[in-house]
């Protein structure tokens, strides 16, 4: 069992409050990323519950036990928790062995040889590097020594495995290799993991649930594709997504429990099962409309209820086109798989699903009907 709980936890730097009364709860065997751009607390967060900084304020629990409350002063020490930690350097031994890089926690345990090298060897085998055991980290590329760093935090078999933007300094390719190689060692270990990124596109490929920061708060926890498809405010909605998801003004009005939005794209009626419980203002307000681009359907020929739009410029990218378009005054962008060819100026045609919609109260700016 590894779950963990975050009550209440401040923690300043000087008069800086870099975490806000951060409340947080990761299940036992969640693969649980903490999202949000550079400066937002993701990674005080994780050196929190690693033990690598004491917090202010709040209290902290593995597992029903306490390991953190500052109002007893009482901290538990991070070699007490069960828990490893990779950081985004590799920090391998250079005059060490993959095989006694792993081994070396180990052996400080003083664990038995045979137990030692069962569980190296098996470490390596979930990395796909036990054919390197043998080698010097300056003798592998960035990925396998990666690889390696991860192997030695799983060799101990620890309850929690943190990761600190493991994968910031891999090329592109090797970013996605092991991408896949985390989420299955998630699925074949059920350990907690608490993983630390900027990138939206790991967050959403290889987590179960999301916590998304926003300048020392939480912003939003959901599951990868709720907080994609829903998120909780305007500025939640513009960082996740790529590309970005488009914002169209518009005039909202409630009457008879129904919300109507009027808009360049035209006029739309939302029931009342689709709110969220945000209070929707009386009277007429000001709304944006978000909408993700691969939810604007281009036709080249009119058809009942599409909407006339020119094409502004279209951007082939291999296995999808971006397409820029403009509806009256207002811009909004198109995603479509595999190639497509339109011409500038060109008169195409959109059709787009109102039930995709999300609608947030402008001076708000939260989340007031769902897309579903």
């Amino acid at each position: 069992m590894s779950k963990i709980e975050l009550i209440n936890i401040d923690k300043f730097y000087g008069d800086n409050h870099v975490l806000k009364n951060i409340n947080l709860v990761i299940e036992d065997g969640d693969f649980m990323t903490l999202l949000g751009p550079s400066g937002c607390g993701k990674t005080t967060t994780l050196r929190v519950i690693a033990g690598l900084e004491k917090p202010q304020n709040g209290r902290m629990l593995i597992d029903g036990r306490e390991v953190i409350n500052c109002d007893d002063a009482y901290y538990e020490e991070p070699s007490k928790r069960g828990l490893n930690l990779v950081f985004q350097s590799y920090a391998l031994w250079p005059h060490m062995t993959v095989y006694k890089n792993v081994a070396f926690g180990l052996k400080i345990k003083k664990l038995p040889a045979q137990e030692i090298d069962e569980r190296v060897m098996n470490a390596l085998r979930l990395m796909r590097i036990h054919e390197l055991c043998d080698r010097y980290p300056n003798e592998l590329s960035g990925g396998q020594q990666q690889r390696v760093a991860i192997a030695r935090a799983i060799a101990s078999n620890p309850k929690l495995l943190l990761l600190d933007e493991p994968l910031s300094n891999l090329d592109a390719k090797l970013r996605i290799d092991m991408r896949s190689e985390l989420k299955r060692l998630h699925n074949e270990m059920g350990t907690t993991i608490i993983y630390v990124t900027h990138d939206q596109v790991e967050a959403l490929t290889m987590s179960t649930k999301i916590a998304l920061f926003k300048e020392g708060s939480l912003a939003q926890v959901a599951p990868p594709m709720e907080l994609y498809m829903n998120p909780i405010d305007l500025q939640a909605a513009d960082f996740i997504g790529n590309p970005r998801i488009n914002f169209i003004q518009a005039t909202g009005r409630l009457e008879n429990g129904r919300l109507y939005v009027d808009s360049d794209l035209g006029s739309y009626v939302f029931e009342k099962e689709h709110f969220t419980n945000e209070p929707i203002p009386e009277g007429q307000f000001s709304c944006v409309i978000g909408l993700r681009p691969e939810q604007v359907i281009i036709e080249e020929q009119p058809s009942p209820g599409a909407i006339e739009a020119k094409v502004y410029a279209s951007m082939p990218a291999g296995s999808e086109t971006l397409v820029t378009l403009v509806v009256d005054k207002q811009e909004l962008l198109a995603k479509q798989i595999g190639l497509a060819d339109y011409h500038i100026n060109q008169t195409v045609y959109l059709n787009i699903d109102p039930n995709k919609m999300n609608i947030y109260d402008e001076k708000s700016t939260r989340l007031i009907k769902l897309a579903v």
